[in-house]
């Protein structure tokens, strides 16, 4: 049996906030690189160079790729033959998150309850955590801090199964008409289908931390990958929204088996900083 210690997994968390927040992956610094090439607007080529050029500042500086910091989401995959010592799991990735944000002077976004206070937590916790238990002695996480600019324009949509792949595809094209500009374009897009409705946005959130050189394993579901991608791209939007040929650089879908009388649908909107960053212990 493996052993974490609680202390490391605060260590590394706190690490990866400022990662995350900071550095844009090489996987999407490739796709956005590639998005200028292909980019049919004067304008939006500029714009996605500002993006690359920004990547770069945030990067050497050590300061935010955007202000908004986003509210730390958490995805765990640890192994049936893990044990943790020293304390509860979940304490010990907000402890991680709250040394991250702080001692980093990332921006603290949180708020104690959504609705009567609505008072800053000033340490960015609770974080959302998501936790899969799988074979062996794994202990893989990935945190994705999400901005609400994006996470604001995302949808969840209850089809019956007649609706179908086009039932689909409208409900995507819906949001990505919706978030328009207000969810900075060039965009990350996951999509989840099937499932319960929140076993399809868990999916979808999922599917919008994928890395953007990733494929669906399924061939049928990779092609819809580029299918979707490429209405995205059509609906004009363009980056930042004025304009242009890339709205987005990358859809990724989950899937996973359903009822007999529905089809989920929940589309996830990440903007283009698109950001996450990765531990294993």
């Amino acid at each position: 049996m493996k052993i974490i210690h609680y202390k490391d997994i605060v260590e590394n968390i706190a690490k990866l906030c400022k990662q995350a927040c900071c550095v844009v992956t090489p996987d999407l610094k490739q796709a956005f690189k590639k998005a200028k090439e292909d980019e049919k607007s004067p304008l939006g080529k500029s714009i996605i160079g500002t993006i690359l050029e920004n990547a770069d500042i945030a990067e050497a500086t050590g300061i935010p790729l955007c202000q908004d910091t986003g509210m730390s989401v958490v995805f765990v995959e640890i192994g049936q033959d893990v044990r943790i010592e020293g304390g509860y799991i979940e304490d010990a990735i907000n402890e991680g998150v709250a040394k991250g944000y702080t001692e980093n002077y990332l921006r603290k976004s949180v708020v104690n309850d959504p609705i009567y206070e609505r008072k800053n937590t000033k340490n960015n916790t609770p974080a959302v955590i998501h936790t899969r238990i799988v074979k062996g002695d794994v202990f893989k996480v990935r945190l994705a801090p999400k901005g609400f600019g994006s996470e604001n324009k995302s949808i969840l949509k209850m089809l019956v199964p007649a609706d179908g792949l086009e039932g689909v595809k409208k409900v995507f094209l819906e949001a990505v008409e919706l978030a328009g500009p207000n969810a900075c374009p060039p965009l990350v897009i996951g999509v989840g289908v099937g499932g319960t409705m929140e076993k399809a946005a868990l999916m979808a959130k999922y599917a919008a931390a994928r890395d953007a050189d990733s494929k669906n394993e399924d061939p049928r579901y990779a092609k819809l990958e580029d299918e979707l991608l490429e209405l995205a791209n059509k609906t004009g939007v363009g980056p930042q929204g004025l304009g242009g040929t890339k709205t987005a650089v990358k859809v990724n879908v989950e899937w996973y088996p359903t009822h007999i009388a529905g089809l989920p649908v929940a589309i996830n909107i990440n903007c283009h900083a698109a950001r996450h960053a990765d531990f294993e212990l």
